[in-house]
């Protein structure tokens, strides 16, 4: 009898800090544009968004994503990666590092 294997949200987290977004040179969790990502016996569901709808890298980007997930997952795991725009991205979502990287948190 086999299980389900069940990935784990802060290896998928850390994984997608290695996807970055070109226009500002910053990884997608930092930037914060991760905003959710379930885990179930063979499944994986991020949601995500972009700085902007009109995002002109946004299939290069999700591209990427699944350039990092693809390999570290069996790939008996459905990965399902959702583009959402509500509630809109804004600055305030960036970790505080990132803000100090564009000088936003003076």
């Amino acid at each position: 009898m086999s299980t389900a294997h069940t990935p784990d949200a802060e290896a998928i987290r850390s994984a997608l800090r290695l996807v970055m977004d070109p226009e500002v040179g910053l990884n997608i969790v930092d930037l914060g544009l991760i905003y959710k990502i379930e885990c179930e016996p063979g499944k994986v569901y991020i949601e995500m968004t972009m700085t902007s709808p009109a995002c002109p890298l946004a299939d290069m980007i999700l591209d990427d994503v699944d350039s990092v997930l693809d390999p570290m997952l069996p790939p008996e795991i459905d990965i399902r990666v959702e583009l959402v725009w509500d509630p809109p991205w804004t600055p305030e979502r960036m970790a505080p590092e990132a803000r100090d990287h564009f000088g936003w948190n003076r």
